[in-house]
């Protein structure tokens, strides 16, 4: 029970967190790119505000459930779910070193101007985010498959 309780969690967070890198991936991004640049800065720099701790919140809750599952399986499970665990984290350093410094940056234009090499800055950022929000949607994926497998023992009872 114990761990199909923890199968839970980790799904949910790390759902939440594909779901939420993916939206901003597929409805966000291109919103940012049709808007004139200084309202995609001033959106963006509040977005950034908004986002800071939900979904810091969302990566550890994914990372950890994800992490403590792999210490309490055994064989295949084990894998999967401590692969799980390492692309949350690595969605985690993606954002951590990739996109929160050029947020900073993102809200210094809002302020002043953006440099004349912004246009390749924000092309760096939406390769973190394509990033981040893949190593995140491989993770739900490998724990729906988790939550899916079925034991030989399980499946020879039902």
């Amino acid at each position: 029970m114990r761990i199909r309780l923890l199968q839970a969690l980790a799904l949910l967070a790390t759902g939440l967190l594909a779901g939420a890198f993916g939206y901003g991936a597929a409805n966000l991004v291109p919103t940012f790119n049709a808007v004139p640049l200084d309202m995609r800065l001033s959106f963006h720099a509040e977005l950034m505000k908004m986002n800071g701790i939900t979904m810091q919140a969302a990566m550890a809750v994914s990372t950890l459930g994800s992490l403590t599952l792999a210490v309490l399986a055994r064989g295949r499970s084990r894998l999967i779910a401590g692969t799980a665990g390492l692309l949350t984290l690595a969605s985690f350093l993606i954002t951590r070193l990739g996109n929160v410094p050029i947020n900073g940056r993102i809200k210094e234009w809002a302020l002043t101007s953006a440099p004349a090499d912004h246009a390749e800055i924000l092309r760096r950022w939406e390769l973190f985010n394509n990033l981040r929000t893949l190593t995140a949607l491989t993770a739900f994926v490998l724990l729906i498959v988790l939550v899916l497998r079925r034991s030989p023992a399980r499946a020879s009872s039902e």
